[in-house]
């Protein structure tokens, strides 16, 4: 089979489509052709060689396709499915686990199935496993036309009607979270995020963050965050070291602050993690409440473009892979 492998950490240029043979499903797991799969921040860090949790040689994390074989009762020879993959989805086949792969619902083609396990999951294990987000709070989502960002801003006024501030770099990406549901867009070229906050919560603060960012938006986040609220680092595209950190600045407002990372979790907790998002936030997909955002497409051979359209920030929503017809 084709698959993209990585010749030595660096670039996109390192980026090289081989062949490989197609792997083989171990116990509890299932074997997918692969119609689509998605391209990941996590992707380009293993692409540089700045993570150590990727178990294959082959890059991607979440793919969609068909089932080829399976020892499974849940799923048959054929059955449409969608989930998350211990590395290998930047190929012709996979094998997925199979208590994360999702039957993907008939409203979804391929390419827009691929486009949700890791974003999706991702923005629900942040608003709800760990941010507990409640009805009616508030809540400030980074980073509002990634694929996270726009996964997060449909399941938060969705499934709790939240009020939804976002940031974002540009109009054409803010216009994109207004038509989500965001509720107050922020421009973070032009006004300082925290201030906006502070106006649109009548200088009370968030209940919630959700942050990509990291280090260059620290200051501004204590700043927009309540006390008592519960601030969710997801990313670290502002930097990872905060110089001069006053940690008596979150205790006194009795900030709950975590960090977390989908992908080097535990298969059984992406099982339940998985089982808990098909009971809550299918019904949204099947009556297209909820919908997957893709950016664009580009072919398996065209790897390097998709991964240069994310490092340059470009994208808003997915970037998907093709894989088969």
């Amino acid at each position: 089979m084709k698959a993209i492998t990585v010749k030595k950490a660096g670039g996109p240029e390192q980026l090289q489509l081989v062949e490989v043979a197609i792997p083989k499903p171990g116990v509890g797991e299932i074997l997918i052709q692969t119609k689509a799969a998605a391209i990941n921040r996590t992707d380009i860090l293993g692409r540089q060689g700045k993570v150590a949790y990727l178990p294959s040689d082959i890059l991607g994390v979440e793919v969609a396709g068909v089932v080829v074989d399976s020892n499974q009762s849940d799923f048959a020879e054929g059955d449409f499915v969608m989930g998350l993959v211990n590395g290998g989805g930047y190929a012709e086949y996979v094998v997925m686990p199979a208590q994360r792969a999702m039957k993907i619902p008939t409203s979804l083609s391929f390419a827009e199935a691929a486009a949700i396990p890791e974003v999706f999951l991702t923005a629900y294990q942040t608003l709800f496993w760990i941010g507990q987000l409640k009805r009616k709070e508030t809540v400030l989502i980074h980073a509002a036309a990634s694929g996270v960002g726009t996964a997060a801003i449909q399941l938060a006024k969705q499934l709790t009607d939240a009020t939804v501030i976002v940031t974002a770099g540009s109009e054409r990406k803010l216009e994109v979270a207004k038509q989500l549901g965001a509720d107050v867009l922020i421009n973070y070229h032009d006004e300082d995020f925290d201030q906006r906050v502070l106006q649109a919560t009548k200088g009370q603060g968030v209940d919630l963050i959700l942050d990509f960012i990291g280090a260059s938006y620290w200051q501004k986040n204590l700043k927009s965050i309540k006390t008592g609220g519960r601030w969710v680092l997801i990313g670290i595209l502002g930097g990872q070291f905060v110089e001069q950190v006053d940690l008596f600045q979150l205790m006194s407002k009795c900030i709950q602050l975590t960090g977390t990372l989908l992908t080097p979790r535990s298969d059984q907790y992406k099982a339940e993690l998985t089982h808990d998002f098909i009971q809550q936030v299918f019904p949204y997909f099947e009556d297209q409440r909820i919908k997957p955002l893709i950016d664009t497409k580009f072919s398996l051979a065209e790897v390097a473009a998709a991964h240069i359209r994310m490092e340059d920030n470009q994208n808003i929503g997915k970037i998907i892979l093709t894989v088969a017809d």
